[in-house]
């Protein structure tokens, strides 16, 4: 077994052993507080730029298979736990959780004590981390982490079609502009029939009114939604279009701050498949799937209705605006993993492309 070592940002050293691909990852260490999931963990490309630790101690107990996927590969850049387990059961198993990394040249690290990990990072904060099998050497390995702040992310672009690309349906035409959606966000759309064309990030409003779509997605992504600056414009006359949007995540947050809207940094994000939402229209509470570190501050804003909150810490997970057919929340309906209590979402969408 080979030797790994985890550094924090803050010189916050682990020991542990290498999982999947020897190396060295460099990224965001966040927690996640999923019990299972894990494949959809991995290939949520909202994870892009970071290194997840799940709080959950026995990870891979169900292998991985072909089918549970969100994108077409891996997309976090490290991956923590405390155990792995080495002999999967189940029938759906292809392979084991160190086998599935290691193909797809994902480092990670075992044996460390992941309940430390989450306590530190919800007292200090988000913060970047390294995972290394090289060497040892925290000076070194926070040099590097020195290093690898200085650069400009380009998150989104990493993770986007770079293609347009049709799910075809008999329903409304829907462009989706993808930030790096999640395959079960289409697959809830299309369950309704709708017929989508998916967008890369940065398309110009002349690319994607060329299907004359009546309906528009912003989807999930990873990563700062002011990164995205340069697309602002384009998102701006679509809103002017004054047709029906759906906005999820980082498409949440993009949506919100082209009409207006303040976004900040969360001290340590949302990611898991337990966060309570409260509906503020029907006042039901909602179990809910999510994968954020930014969110829409929380205050009076001109023809915006604050539709949803997180029941934990109050921040805004929803909103409608009062003049545009709009339906917009922070949190993954779609859900993989986590519970399906939120698919209304999609309803209310295509409601409002069929006028209803």
């Amino acid at each position: 077994m080979k030797k790994a070592v985890l550094v924090l940002e803050d010189g916050l050293i682990f020991e542990g052993i290498s999982l999947g691909s020897e190396g060295e990852t460099i990224g965001e260490i966040v927690f996640n507080t999923c019990m299972t999931g894990y494949q959809e963990v991995l290939t949520d490309p909202s994870y892009n730029g970071q290194i997840v630790t799940m709080t959950y101690p026995l990870i891979g107990n169900y292998g991985i298979n072909s089918e549970d996927v969100e994108s077409y590969k891996p997309h976090v850049e490290g991956f923590i736990v405390r155990e792995a387990c080495k002999t999967p059961s189940n029938f759906r198993a292809q392979k084991t959780l160190h086998e599935y990394l290691k193909e797809n040249n994902i480092v990670a690290i075992e044996g460390v004590d992941t309940r430390a990990i989450t306590e530190h990072i919800r007292n200090k904060g988000s913060m970047l981390g390294i995972i290394s099998t090289e060497t040892d050497n925290k000076e070194v390995l926070l040099s590097k982490i020195f290093e690898y702040k200085k650069q400009k992310p380009s998150l989104v672009k990493e993770v986007s079609t770079t293609q347009v690309y049709r799910i075809e349906g008999s329903g409304k035409k829907v462009a989706v502009l993808d930030f790096g959606i999640k395959q079960n966000i289409l697959r809830e759309l299309s369950k309704r029939g709708l017929d989508l064309y998916v967008f890369p990030y940065n398309s110009s409003l002349y690319q994607i009114m060329k299907i004359n779509p009546e309906g528009f997605v912003f989807s999930n992504g990873p990563g700062d939604p002011t990164d995205l600056e340069e697309i602002f414009p384009t998102l701006k006359q679509i809103i002017e279009l004054k047709k029906p949007i759906l906005g999820i995540c980082l498409g949440h947050q993009l949506l919100g701050l082209c009409l207006g809207l303040k976004t900040y940094k969360l001290k340590f994000g949302h990611h898991g498949g337990n966060h309570p939402v409260k509906d503020l229209t029907s006042g039901k509470v909602y179990i809910t799937s999510q994968n954020h570190n930014y969110a829409i501050e929380y205050k009076e804003y001109e023809r915006i209705k604050i539709t949803h909150v997180n029941v934990n810490d109050k921040t805004v997970e929803g909103f409608a605006h009062l003049d545009l057919p709009i339906v917009s929340v922070q949190y993954h309906p779609e859900a993989s993993p986590g519970p399906h209590d939120s698919k209304y979402i999609f309803d209310q969408f295509t409601k409002l492309l069929n006028g209803v």
